[in-house]
């Protein structure tokens, strides 16, 4: 099964009827392009187990035609979308397409597993033929920098792939939306938009990041002992908008969690978190005040192991928290973690550690990467296409994400699932054309593993 000159073919192998596990491809003239390849973090089936562990994509259709795959491109750096890259790449074997922030994240992963993988560094507005397929890189708003949107060109059509986003016009880190950008690609013909459909259901417009700093400073102003933020680690923007409230308010800023340090890392090598953001050693964090300290921490979601989940139940090598200790969740909680996060609220509040969390706050504390519908709407209206594909969402996400479509005038919208092969020239889907499924990654045994 492979497409002919005549033919292109996107084909989710992951991400579509879900949110996360993001695996795309394209395929046009016996070629392949992998567009992200991420994972998803699962609790354990077996009772006598807990914690999660790591799922991604059965990557079987593409590994057994790894000759005609021309690359992979990362979109950006969040975990379901370049999580399974370390875990799957040697099937692969290809080139890897980034940005220079995504690079650092994904580099440093497979130098941890001995990995050399050849990752090609690609700034935003660059264009680039692999193959068959020329691509050109559209800088795009999200909760991460450096998150760019793909315009895939081939001899017989043309696709748009969001990956993630939402419209900014002040994200803090990273460049702005550029609405021109997109009015130029509808005013130069799009044939086809995949999209994000994660907000689908949200009406209105999300929340921009410039507008947590007041928030987020005045209730971290208004508390008289520790405070601790828990937030994605990956949100380069959140931590610089800490940054900012810790000089405001006069506290050190620590950071607790491996994943964030090393993000950190990462966003600095890439040119980010230059002003306001100066890091207190943890070593020290036991020396200072209380009314001094300022924490950013892993763990929002309840995560076994996390700094978070260390903290509350006071079995953290470096900070213990008091009675009168403040933590701010400034996340939303993912569906599907509601029972471990208050789990984790209950723990801190037993202690008589003060939580306040985003999802019940009047005041912002937490800004969504995805697009509710004035801005999918927004899109659709700049970019004009013939067809839409959502994906990115469970089905009622994706099903209302057409809707939209259909409403601002879009021709055509086609709502398939993982497996599904979408003729981007016919506008049709065949269904089922390709099995899927998931494996998981066995840390004890260091294998992958069928979810069976």
């Amino acid at each position: 099964m492979q497409p002919t000159h005549k033919d292109f073919w996107f084909i989710p192998l992951g991400g579509c009827g879900e949110i996360g596990m993001n695996l795309n491809l394209y395929g046009h003239a016996g070629r392949w392009l992998m567009v992200d390849c991420g994972v998803t973090f699962e609790k354990y089936p077996e009772a006598s187990r807990t914690g999660n562990r790591v799922e991604m994509p059965d990557p079987a259709f593409i590994s057994n035609r790894a000759e005609s795959l021309e690359a992979l491109i990362a979109t950006h750096a969040h975990e379901d979308h370049i999580g399974a890259i370390v875990h799957l790449w040697e099937q692969f074997r290809c080139p890897i397409y980034t940005t220079p922030f995504t690079r650092n994240v994904v580099l440093r992963k497979l130098r941890d597993k001995g990995l050399n993988a050849p990752i090609i560094t690609v700034l935003e507005g660059a264009e680039i033929t692999l193959g068959p397929f020329r691509v050109r890189w559209l800088p795009i708003t999200h909760s991460t920098p450096e998150t760019n949107a793909l315009l895939i060109t081939t001899a017989v059509g043309n696709v748009l792939h969001t990956a993630d986003w939402k419209l900014d016009s002040a994200p803090i880190a990273g460049q702005a939306i550029n609405p021109q950008l997109y009015r130029s690609l509808g005013q130069s013909g799009i044939d086809v938009v995949v999209c994000d459909s994660t907000n689908a259901m949200m009406a209105g417009h999300s929340v921009s990041e410039s507008e947590l700093f007041n928030g987020l400073n005045g209730i971290i102003g208004e508390s008289t002992q520790r405070v601790v933020v828990g937030c994605f680690s990956s949100n380069v923007a959140r931590m610089q908008t800490l940054g900012h409230v810790s000089r405001v308010s006069g506290r050190y800023l620590g950071l607790l969690g491996r994943s964030i340090q090393r993000m950190v890392s990462s966003a600095r090598a890439a040119g980010y978190l230059r002003e306001n953001f100066n890091l207190v050693d943890n070593f020290d964090l036991a020396y200072l005040q209380p009314e001094e300290v300022l924490l950013v921490a892993t763990g929002s979601q309840g995560e076994p192991g996390a700094a978070l989940h260390r903290l509350a139940a006071d079995s953290h090598p470096d900070v213990n928290l008091s009675a009168g200790d403040h933590v701010i969740f400034s996340t939303k909680t993912i569906p599907g973690n509601d029972e471990q996060v208050a789990r984790l609220v209950n723990a801190f509040r037993a202690r008589g550690i003060k939580v306040t969390l985003a999802d019940e706050s009047d005041t912002p504390l937490h800004a969504s990467g995805h697009p509710c519908e004035d801005e999918l709407r927004q899109m659709y209206q700049w970019t004009k296409p013939r067809l839409v594909i959502p994906v990115h969402g469970e089905a009622k996400h994706m099903r209302a994400n057409a809707r939209l479509a259909d409403k601002v005038g879009v021709p055509h919208q086609l709502v398939g699932q993982n497996g599904d092969l979408f003729d981007l020239v016919a506008s049709r889907i065949e269904k089922g054309e390709v099995v899927t499924g998931r494996l998981w990654y066995d840390e004890g045994n260091r294998k992958l593993v069928p979810v069976r």
